[in-house]
């Protein structure tokens, strides 16, 4: 609400170089359509790997880890959560979900907020989701004299719901009336709900699933593909250092966005330039016959490798790479040790 207030966005200086990085992410989203119909089962693969990694970086994040094959479980909803990690992680993997389906046909409201917190705690029986926080909840830092102290003061729990609705009409009337660029306006969007904090629990994992939401009912389809939480996870000190530096003074509507801003815009932009590397490459190995596959792969191991091991990494046929190791040890470039399927190749150096 603070930060979408007419009179807060009007004085707003943009600095060039948000600019810049608007036009650019602009011209990605632009190619959206062509990456999706030059490698269709590729993007199908991507799109996989994105859930998985969105679900587990978001998680993470908050401190909640799951074991690995635990998490394919999960994932693959073949398994039931058994413990608070889990649950975590399945309520997140079921909103992200739903958002991928459905996000073109939700109406941003508190109550379609309140619905996305109630799927995504379903799972937990230690925290009941769906409403607003009764209790305050400061963010606080511990000093290196191991004192903690408040970092910063959310709004009462008395003036949530209000806070809510002013920021989720604010944010509409503004892409209405189409006076600002929707990727301003949805990082303060996101600025405002960390800063009122909405929820006893869950206010960073809502964050970001609402980044999907919010980019997907804009067209920028890009964490479909490419994971926005792992990225942000990479970055994680940013991710708060950035956060901190714009939620300073905003009680009084006196804070600095821009921080925040430029590294949200960021990790949009380091998405969809590995969305569109991730393409590329995708496109030129389906130029690759199969046998230059096999000689590709091979060289890529940097230790001897089995001639199983080298199907399952150029993704050809036995027989193919049976083939192209005859063919290449004639030629003196591979030797073996061992016979048979259970042999180890090597490059000859």
């Amino acid at each position: 609400m603070k930060s979408l207030e007419t009179g807060f966005l009007e004085g707003l200086s943009v600095p060039h170089r948000v600019i810049k990085t608007i036009r650019l992410i602009g011209e990605f989203k632009g190619k959206q359509d062509l990456f999706k119909q030059q490698v269709p089962e590729k993007l199908e693969a991507m799109r996989q790997r994105a859930v998985i990694q969105s679900t587990e970086s978001s998680n993470r994040i908050e401190g909640i880890e799951v074991p690995r094959y635990r998490l394919k479980l999960l994932m693959g909803h073949e398994a039931e959560p058994r413990n608070r990690p889990e649950q975590e992680l399945a309520g997140y993997r079921d909103v992200l979900g739903t958002l991928y389906e459905n996000s073109e046909h939700m109406r941003l409201s508190s109550n379609l907020i309140l619905q996305l917190h109630r799927d995504l705690m379903q799972y937990a029986a230690h925290q009941p989701g769906g409403q607003w926080k009764n209790t305050q909840n400061q963010i606080t830092e511990s000093t290196s004299e191991g004192q903690t102290r408040i970092r910063f003061e959310p709004v009462e729990p008395f003036l949530t719901a209000q806070y809510m609705t002013d920021l989720n009409t604010q944010y509409k009337q503004h892409l209405k009336n189409s006076d600002y660029d929707p990727l301003i306006l949805i990082p303060l969007y996101l600025l405002d709900f960390l800063c009122i904090h909405p929820f006893s629990d869950g206010n960073g994992r809502m964050c970001r699933l609402l980044t999907v939401l919010l980019l997907e009912q804009q067209g920028y389809q890009v964490a479909r593909y490419i994971s926005l939480e792992k990225l942000i996870e990479k970055t994680k000190e940013s991710y708060y250092e950035t956060l901190f530096a714009s939620d300073r003074g905003w009680h009084e509507s006196q804070h600095d966005p821009i921080p925040w801003i430029e590294y949200w815009l960021g990790i949009i932009l380091a998405a969809y330039r590995k969305f569109e590397s991730g393409v590329d490459k995708a496109v030129e190995h389906a130029k690759l016959t199969k046998p230059e596959l096999v000689k590709q792969a091979i060289f890529k191991f940097s230790r001897p490798f089995s001639r199983a091991e080298l199907v399952e990494k150029s993704q050809a046929s036995d027989t193919t790479a049976r083939n192209v190791l005859r063919e290449l040890r004639a030629e003196g470039v591979v030797d073996s040790m061992g016979h048979g399927a259970g042999a180890r190749w090597f490059v000859v150096e």
